[in-house]
């Protein structure tokens, strides 16, 4: 691996992180992909630990003047709403800008699961699965969506995450499972030498039961891939 890399792409990461998983009271549990990163990583450990798979589409709420700094995450259907900032804006804007980002989680959504049926958390051990934390906002959504769902318990699994978002989720999940917290913590892309676009098709192929894995990437994209913020 590159200096500096933790894992070669998402299927390593997962099987990585099942490891780290494997031994806990998982039994009733369901995996969930966070879309669309966080499914590939998450099919590794549903497939090892033998638990079915899921996907949620959390959509993060851009600033209206510099959208890709983002303020939040939100859910399909408002379940999940997480603003670690107001920044200095109105409720209506806030308001607007929230609606926004949940029509695009729902039609994500609403694509991913076009093949196959959404699954149920009412009572179950909910795993939520990134491919790593930078803000967290995406994660701590994800977690809110779980316990409106009617998750008995929500655990929140990442290969990789900055220090303090991994104590940020300490605080809304029942278990964190982060093998390597780093402060200082940069991109996502940066702990992976392979950190490939995850596509829509991907993402449902995986929901349909086909086998996890990344394809060979040329060096040049691979190293272009890791700058890629988290």
């Amino acid at each position: 691996m590159g200096v500096g890399a933790l894992f070669r792409d998402h299927a390593s990461a997962g099987r990585r992180l099942a490891d780290a998983l494997a031994g806990r009271s998982l039994e009733d549990a369901v995996v969930v992909g966070l879309a669309r990163g966080g499914v590939p990583v998450a099919a590794e450990i549903a497939q090892r630990l033998s638990l079915p798979l899921d996907a949620l589409a959390v959509r993060k709420v851009g600033h209206p003047w510099q959208p890709e700094y983002g303020i939040g995450a939100v859910t399909p259907g408002g379940d999940g709403v997480y603003l670690r900032s107001h920044d200095g804006l109105d409720e209506d804007t806030l308001r607007r800008i929230v609606h926004e980002a949940r029509a695009k989680a729902e039609a994500l959504d609403e694509r991913l699961h076009a093949g196959c049926a959404r699954l149920d958390l009412e009572g179950k051990t909910a795993v939520l699965v990134d491919d790593g934390l930078a803000t967290g906002a995406t994660m701590v959504a994800a977690v809110r969506w779980a316990h409106r769902r009617g998750a008995a318990r929500v655990v929140v699994a990442v290969p990789v995450g900055a220090a303090p978002s991994v104590r940020l989720l300490r605080e809304e999940a029942d278990e964190v499972v982060c093998p390597h917290a780093i402060e200082g913590f940069g991109a996502v892309g940066l702990w992976y030498d392979v950190f490939s676009q995850v596509g829509d098709d991907e993402v449902v192929a995986l929901l349909a039961g086909q086998p996890a894995g990344e394809s060979e990437v040329p060096p040049e994209r691979a190293r272009a891939s890791r700058s890629r913020a988290g």
